[in-house]
Parts: structure tokens; sequence; C-alpha cells
């Protein structure tokens, strides 16, 4: 078994070489998007605006959170953001207590359904935001989701 995944990996990054070659890969697409460590490092959504590139953000009714008034397990919180604003390009999802607010951004391709859907960790009850850039601007929207010990529902 360790022979054939030898195998596999020599002869893939072979392939992967020789479609950068021929042109059929850009080097920009193989690499590893870069980690924007000043996002994961801010505690607050303005904060997050900021480094993101913009001035504000400002609430919108046309963002929409998809996730339970209680979670009875903060380990895997589900999470949905829908957007309905015209030209959507990012989703971020932040949790307002957590150690790192920004728990997942989203690249949302010209095109693309402006919706995503993810799972979460909580260590207690938090507001959750969605951040929505669209046409240049920021836009978000709250919900406070209440996390359960042992599921007893206080």
């Amino acid at each position: 078994m360790e022979k054939s995944r030898r195998q596999f990996l020599r002869s893939s990054g072979g392939l992967l070489g020789l479609l950068l070659a021929a042109g059929f890969l850009r080097p920009e697409e193989v690499a590893a998007e870069q980690w924007n460590k000043a996002a994961f490092e801010t505690k607050k959504l303005e904060d997050l605006v900021k480094v993101l590139g913009g001035n504000a953000a400002q609430e919108s009714a046309e963002v929409a959170i998809v996730a339970p008034d209680i979670a009875e397990n903060g380990a895997v919180v589900p999470v949905g953001v829908v957007s309905k604003l015209d030209k959507t390009s990012a989703i971020a999802i932040l949790v307002e207590k957590n150690p790192n607010v920004l728990a997942a951004t989203f690249a949302i391709p010209q095109g693309t359904l402006p919706e995503v859907q993810t799972r979460v960790k909580m260590a207690q009850t938090s507001n959750v935001f969605a951040l929505v850039k669209a046409d240049g601007k920021f836009y978000y929207a709250a919900k406070e989701i209440k996390i359960t010990l042992g599921g007893c529902g206080g």
C-alpha cells in the first residue's frame, strides 16, 4: 500500500508540472490562497471591515443568517448565510464571543448563488454576524444563538 501511495504522489506531481507547463493551470491557482492573518486576529466586526478594506458596514435586511435559535452542541453549530444583494463577492461568519471572532470566509464568484453553509464551534451563547461584501460595500446581519449545556435548554 505504501508503495502505491508513493507512486501516486510521484505521478500526480509530474502531472501537475505538465499542466502548469502547458498553461492549463496558472501558478496562482495551484498555490494556496494567502492566509489573511490580520483578519483572523480581529476582535470586532468593525475591525474586520477595516482589515478587508472597507470603512463601515451597515445592517441589511437583504442578508439573512440561517441558524437555530438554540444549539444543543456548541461543537457543531450549523450556520448558513443568504445574501439577496446584487454583486455579492464575499461572505464572512463571525462569532462574537469566540477567541478568534472570524470563523469562516467565502469568496463568491460572479454568477454564483450567494448562499453558504458551514458548521462553527461556539463555547457559549453569542451573537453571530454575517458580513457580506457586495458591490464594494459591506453589509451585515446578526443573530444570537444560545448554547445549552447537555441539551437541557437552559
